[in-house]
């Protein structure tokens, strides 16, 4: 249950639906799997899993949510060799050429034929609201991902406006400056990772890992006009992290200090360990992001004349396969 990845979103305003009347709002668009022609399915499903049937998990101001897709996989080379044969086959028994529109027709009358056999996939994507400090927290290392469950958070509650978090600082020029020998703010310290980026196409990009970041070699790269895109960075010696230029937050690690925590207390069953674990990482979290926003030059409130996010579709309904061009 301890997230892996973060993307930060800022709520436009207070959220002060009850647990209880989020998670009766939530029921109306609960998971169900795919029937035999769907080819995909979005909808909530219970943190717990099959340990809970609640789709709201609440603790100290804190609201754990799931969605959970399935979606039919029907590879793009088995439709392709099946068109393939089914062309063949036509113009052989009519003695015509099969053009683009019929192809297309036929691929589309294929892949229905195939939707009733098709093996599923199954994915949960974990967030909570931090209903104190108005932000939503996705774990998820893909932004269009993170925009898909706040999607479906708008089509359940009619409204919810939700911003990706930004700071004043350019976050490259931020991290750039610390490779460059500018001192990290309290607390935090260089991990073993980054990734330059030189502005020009042609400057070409250096991936560090298991490197020594404050080496003079990674300083001449600075030197020389590569910018830093992500970072390595470390917390108090309680978490790790990779930080990128867009905030997201990726390959989030809570360190033994905090496992340690975990495991000095009694909970021996799979709910009050769930509840331990989700009150010990989202306390982590509520110390932690203020403190990276500070050290990154503070955030970058939304203009309050601005209008609501556009709200973002749920995942377009097809089945996963590669784009097929008839041949």
């Amino acid at each position: 249950m301890w997230f892996k990845n973060l993307q930060l979103y800022r709520l436009g305003q207070a959220f002060d639906m009850d647990p209880e009347v989020l998670d009766e709002r939530l029921q109306s668009d609960a998971f169900k799997g795919c029937s035999s022609m769907d080819m995909l399915t979005y909808g909530w499903a219970p943190p717990l899993g099959r340990h809970g049937s609640q789709l709201v998990h609440a603790a100290n101001g804190y609201l754990m949510i799931c969605a959970r897709k399935e979606e039919k996989i029907i590879p793009a080379g088995v439709v392709r060799q099946m068109l393939e044969d089914r062309v063949t086959e036509i113009e052989a028994a009519e003695g015509r050429e099969i053009y683009r529109r019929e192809k297309l027709r036929l691929k589309e009358e294929i892949i229905v034929d195939l939707l009733p056999r098709a093996l599923t996939r199954i994915s949960n994507q974990f967030a909570y609201i931090d209903v104190r400090n108005h932000m939503l927290i996705v774990d998820s290392a893909s932004p269009a991902k993170a925009e898909t469950l706040i999607g479906q958070l708008r089509t359940t509650l009619g409204r919810f406006p939700a911003t990706p978090l930004k700071t004043r600082q350019s976050l490259s020029g931020v991290m750039t400056r610390w490779l460059g020998g500018e001192p990290l703010p309290r607390d935090f310290a260089l991990g073993e990772e980054c990734e330059l980026k030189h502005p020009d196409p042609e400057g070409g990009i250096i991936s560090c890992k298991k490197q020594d970041l404050e080496a003079g070699e990674v300083r001449n790269h600075i030197k020389n006009g590569k910018q830093a895109v992500k970072l390595a960075l470390h917390w108090k010696e309680r978490l790790s992290c990779v930080l990128y230029e867009d905030l997201s937050i990726k390959r989030l690690r809570f360190e033994d200090i905090i496992r340690e925590e975990e495991s000095d207390t009694e909970a021996d069953d799979p709910v009050s360990r769930f509840d331990l674990d989700f009150s010990l990482m989202v306390l982590e979290l509520a110390a932690f992001m203020p403190q990276l926003l500070e050290a990154l030059g503070g955030e970058a409130l939304p203009d309050e004349s601005s209008e609501e996010a556009v709200k973002q579709p749920v995942e377009d309904q097809r089945p996963v396969e590669a784009e097929l061009e008839p041949a």
